[in-house]
């Protein structure tokens, strides 16, 4: 359990997850509304070397920044209405490909999400505090 005390602090935890990453893989990640998630990509995409500017994918589904050590591939399934729309964009060949997948919101679709991904619960505590587990969400 990680528990930050601020935007800084979410993208500074990101940053060593990214540093640490190894191709293929897959993080997903679930929480509420402003909980963290895509400041926690910010620096995960920042410690693998990337100097993108991330924005959250949600009316597109999925950003891929490719300037890093590795390629990461940002998915969000927040406005997702149907499974069928990520897997027609190749989910699979991302997920299983040379690069790693972060996916905001995978809880929506557990089922989407490959067996041995890292799942990271982000939940509010207080007023600027946020609390990173990792674990499948309960």
């Amino acid at each position: 359990m990680f528990i930050s005390k601020s935007v800084e602090d979410t993208i500074a935890a990101g940053r060593t997850y990214g540093q640490n990453a190894a191709k293929g893989d897959v993080f997903a990640l679930a929480g509420d509304l402003g909980a963290g998630k895509t400041q926690f990509v910010k620096g995960f995409v920042a410690g693998l070397g990337s100097n993108a500017e991330v924005t959250s994918p949600t009316f597109v589904l999925v950003h891929e920044y490719g300037d890093g050590r590795l390629p990461v591939y940002h998915f969000d399934f927040y406005r997702l209405e149907q499974s069928d729309a990520v897997l027609r964009l190749g989910f699979d060949e991302y997920v299983f490909g040379d690069g790693v997948s972060l996916i905001e919101w995978a809880d929506r679709y557990p089922d989407l999400i490959p067996q041995g991904a890292k799942w990271l619960s982000f939940a509010l505590e207080g007023e600027s505090g946020r609390v990173i587990r990792e674990g499948t969400p309960s």
